[in-house]
């Protein structure tokens, strides 16, 4: 086959994963417990269901282009809350609206690389980030983590080259699930802003974040977005993966770049999505607060249950927001354990080794386990399973 973009990476893990269910029949006594996908399977809540619906019906601007950046009230709304939730001053010039998270990354990176340079990534890395760089002919220099999963920005720093344009970082982390401390953050946006170079800051998963207060004080920073590139996601918070509503926040220089990218990809954000997101912020916040509440209950579930896995030889190396990462205790590798998991526990989770590059060995000790849309119940059947595991 001849080498394309798309050749030079690998195919989608989730989906990849999807393919194991084919031909398996799943007992009524052991249903699949599917843990593979960082993603709310309920709807958002009636409420704004009802909303939606109203706006669909009864404003033709629903149905119609709008602006490729992002529609004015939501990039206004966005910037103020940003402003209050990292105690900073944050204007609207400096956000945009995406059509996901992951097509924010896909265009800050479209619009501060060329082929041939080079963005660093933490591992295990979130596999879409890489899966990108690879399609966009950027390296992904791996910047390997310890058994706590947090980066080192010395071990960052010897990765440097004259051809590094970014470091991409996740926090609360995908996959691992760890808040990266305020001050490793503030660390590696030193670093960015010595050496010239962007960072990358996803927080998809910010609203579930056990910490109060803000995460990290790089809005604070004088000229921020000059070295910043912040990437969000309405997905999560609001149940929206379906409408796919994302954000950047960094220069208006740089966005004047991105909106090229965006431009030819999609026009536009869908207006139904930006109407959800911005009903949402105004009217949901305390639905969201307790959303993470829950989550953050079920974490404390995972730790009080982890006990009952540790005897058995696993290993916890990340717990947050919606992931606990672990370490397996058998002879195999991590992508030959998730395969059998299906058919003999019906446990679908992904392997370590689809977020690592094949050359580090830990990947295939690991796995990923998806837990939001598990609760205590669910989590306790999930253990239950795991436990017996007798391979």
């Amino acid at each position: 086959m001849t080498r394309t973009r798309t050749s030079a990476t690998f195919p989608p893990p989730v989906m990849e994963a999807r393919r194991w269910l084919e031909g398996v029949d799943f007992p009524e006594n052991r249903s699949l417990i599917n843990v593979s996908q960082a993603a709310p399977v309920d709807p958002p809540p009636l409420a704004l269901r009802q909303a939606m619906a109203d706006f669909a019906v009864n404003t033709d601007a629903a149905h119609l282009y709008g602006p490729v950046l992002g529609n004015p009230d939501l990039r206004e709304a966005l910037a103020t809350q940003i402003s209050q939730h990292y105690d900073a001053e944050v204007q609207p010039s400096q956000v945009a609206i995406t059509s996901g998270c992951n097509q924010a990354f896909a265009a800050a990176i479209s619009a501060l690389t060329d082929e041939g340079d080079e963005v660093i990534l933490p591992t295990p890395w979130y596999f879409n980030h890489k899966m990108w760089l690879d399609m966009a002919g950027v390296t992904a220099v791996d910047l390997q983590t310890n058994d706590d999963l947090l980066p080192d920005p010395d071990a960052a720093r010897a990765l440097i080259t004259d051809r590094t344009r970014a470091i991409s970082l996740v926090t609360p982390n995908n996959p691992g699930g760890v808040e990266y401390p305020s001050d490793l953050v503030q660390a590696f946006y030193d670093l960015a802003r010595e050496t010239g170079i962007r960072l990358l800051v996803d927080e998809t998963y910010r609203d579930f974040d056990s910490r109060s207060g803000p995460p990290h004080r790089l809005f604070s920073q004088p000229d921020w977005d000059k070295t910043l590139v912040h990437l969000y996601s309405f997905s999560k918070a609001y149940r929206l993966t379906g409408h796919r509503v994302g954000a950047i926040a960094t220069s208006p220089d740089l966005l004047a770049e991105i909106e090229k990218f965006l431009d030819t990809v999609a026009i536009c954000p869908g207006q139904m999505g930006q109407f959800a997101a911005l009903w949402g912020m105004q009217n949901l916040s305390q639905w969201v607060a307790g959303e993470r509440d829950e989550i953050l209950d079920r974490r404390v579930a995972i730790q009080e249950m982890l006990p009952r896995l540790t005897s058995k030889g696993w290993r916890l190396l990340g717990l947050g927001a919606y992931f606990a990462y672990l370490e397996h205790p058998f002879d195999m590798p991590s992508d030959v354990l998730a395969q059998k998991l299906v058919s003999e526990a019906g446990i679908l989770l992904l392997p370590g080794t689809m977020f690592m590059p094949d050359t580090d060995p830990a990947g295939k000790q690991q796995v990923r386990v998806a837990f939001a849309n598990l609760d205590r119940a669910g989590l306790a059947q999930l253990f239950d399973r795991l436990e017996a595991l007798t391979f």
